[in-house]
């Protein structure tokens, strides 16, 4: 668990008595609920037709500008093809290693695919440039790199594309573990911040915030959304059916074959969330006391309503059983109304 603002407030070894000017800020940025930054890694590349086929998509096959580690904007079909080329990826060996005819694959990537976003609201530009000013920090005369703005959905993202090799140590490669992709958000939203747009970044248990869905599950469930949706406004007719999630389908006929009728079965992993819940808690409790220790109450009593409004977390299952139960008891009002009106 990283509860790096918490911790300050437990009375352990080494924890500070008094917040320092950067803590303090921080604390008001997260209780305040200012706009959390989102760095993740997307996916990636063991072969360079995977690298190409992937720039091609994010340039919408030559329709968009990408901007590479040079500060060159490039714009057209070839764009993605002259990338290839420019960083030599047909010459690094690794994507010629015979690729697993099952399971994993243990092949090292060639390229690391990015995704630096904002949510709904954030100037795009000011998302680019801080884009921009983050891959010059991270990975300028080090690991090539390009970068294309998406506009086309509410949250403004940069898609950063990194080389994993580096272009003058043979041998070096770029990999990114947890702390890095923490180190990175905090980057990320320190540039945002210097570009004047409100940004934050934080552990989402210190929020209470949900885990999010992987990529291809989360695009999905977007579009049977905005299918639904589109059909409730009268406009099935020009709207494509989206297909059907074979991961969520599955997910629910597993729990309602183990549904109890009428409750919601035990999950072993609530007792860790509820865990980590109640130390998320104590901690902030514990940064509170620290803040009227130092004079600052009007913050404390701000970090208090805070976690008055914490929501308890709940892991994914039981979320889904609280929904299907929902649902059957409304099937099952829908067909005693129904018979009742049949019956008079």
């Amino acid at each position: 668990m990283e509860l790096d603002i918490v911790s300050y407030g437990r009375r352990g070894p080494g924890a500070p008595t008094v917040f320092n000017v950067e803590q303090i800020e921080q604390v008001k940025r997260t209780v305040g609920h200012s706009p959390e930054v989102m760095v993740k890694v997307s996916g990636g590349a063991r072969e360079a037709g995977g690298a190409r086929a992937h720039l091609q998509y994010l340039d919408r096959h030559g329709k968009l500008e990408i901007e590479t580690d040079e500060g060159v904007v490039l714009r057209g079909r070839g764009v993605a093809e002259g990338l290839i080329a420019d960083w030599q990826l047909d010459l690094c060996r690794s994507q010629y290693r015979p690729k697993p005819m099952a399971g994993r694959d243990t092949r090292a990537k060639l390229v690391h695919n990015l995704v630096l976003s904002m949510p709904a609201g954030t100037p795009p530009q000011k998302v680019l440039q801080a884009a921009r000013m983050f891959a010059r920090e991270n990975f300028a005369l080090q690991y090539r790199y390009a970068m294309v703005l998406h506009t086309d959905q509410a949250h403004p993202h940069v898609h950063l594309v990194v080389k994993c090799e580096h272009e003058f140590e043979p041998g070096r490669r770029l990999y990114v573990r947890k702390e890095t992709l923490r180190r990175w958000r905090e980057q990320f939203a320190t540039l945002l911040r210097e570009e004047g747009v409100a940004a934050n970044a934080t552990p989402r248990q210190l929020r209470g915030a949900r885990k999010s869905l992987k990529d291809p599950i989360h695009h999905r469930l977007r579009a049977l959304r905005f299918a639904a949706s589109e059909v409730n406004d009268g406009n099935a007719a020009h709207v494509a059916a989206p297909r059907e999630s074979s991961f969520m389908r599955a997910r629910l006929s597993r729990i309602a074959k183990d549904l109890p009728a009428g409750t919601v079965a035990e999950d072993q992993g609530q007792s860790r969330l509820t865990a980590t819940h109640v130390e998320v808690v104590n901690g902030w409790r514990g940064v509170a006391q620290t803040l009227r220790t130092q004079g600052i109450t009007a913050l404390a009593s701000q970090v208090e309503h805070f976690v008055l409004r914490l929501p308890r977390p709940v892991t994914d299952r039981i979320h889904l059983q609280a929904g299907l139960l929902a649902h059957l008891q409304t099937q099952r009002r829908a067909a005693a109304q129904s018979r009742n009106a049949r019956s008079r």
